[in-house]
């Protein structure tokens, strides 16, 4: 039996600059649902003072559902959502980047829309048009169109770090999940595809936080993603 209707995964890689102020937002926003909701930290090691932030934060609010779990190692981005997912008890499990680049005002929209006889909702991202943005447009275009012909998806957009998920169809996909790095987020929702859940994209304006420092590396993380994408593919379509 699920103990609240909702889990939030939160994971966290030095996020000291934006910290605080999101984790506010967040809650504030969760209280205003009628949800009974829960928050995960997971934290990869990182290596700025994030650690000890969640761990006031965690002091700051007792009577709420908030806890953490700090990896020793670093482990990568997606082997932190998943961690954080294992540990959820909520009907309904999702994750959101913390650096709120899409806002949190949206959860609510994301948690209805769940609930209305979908298996997942993802963020379909609308860029606000700034110079900085082209380059990731652009990127972003070109690797719907890779992502087309390798693995066939028909989803707009399957990097954004705003998705939820039923619990009990999420389980299923964790069984399959193989990728602990960025790449998680292209095969959870080609995992989704393979087992022909429903899903919903909801679009969403993405704007860059100038207090966060991108760790986007562009043309390293580029050929990483398509590696990643090159040798899914091979086991994708053969299974």
């Amino acid at each position: 039996m699920d103990k609240y209707d909702v889990s939030l995964i939160l994971a966290c890689y030095n996020e000291s600059e934006i910290f605080n102020d999101s984790v506010k937002r967040i809650i504030s926003t969760l209280d205003k649902t009628d949800y009974t909701w829960e928050i995960i930290f997971v934290d990869d090691k990182s290596q700025d003072n994030t650690q000890e932030l969640i761990k006031k934060t965690l002091k700051k609010y007792p009577r709420l559902n908030l806890s953490a779990y700090f990896h020793a190692t670093n482990q990568g981005r997606g082997q932190t959502v998943i961690d954080g997912f294992k540990k959820a008890q909520g009907k309904l499990v999702g994750y959101i980047d913390i650096d709120l680049e899409i806002g949190e005002w949206y959860l609510p929209k994301f948690l209805e829309t769940i609930e209305q006889g979908v298996d997942v909702v993802s963020a379909m991202r609308i860029y606000d048009f700034q110079l900085w943005s082209l380059i990731r447009w652009l990127g972003s275009k070109g690797y719907v169109l890779l992502r087309k012909i390798f693995l066939g998806l028909p989803y707009q957009d399957t990097e954004g770090g705003y998705k939820f998920f039923k619990r009990d169809k999420l389980l299923l996909l964790l069984r399959q999940a193989k990728h602990k790095g960025w790449f998680f987020d292209t095969e959870i929702m080609a995992l989704c595809f393979k087992n022909r859940l429903k899903v919903v994209e909801i679009p969403t304006a993405f704007v860059r936080n100038p207090r966060k420092t991108s760790t986007v590396k562009i043309l390293p993380d580029t050929i990483k993603y398509l590696k990643n994408l090159l040798q899914f593919s091979r086991t994708f379509n053969h299974d």
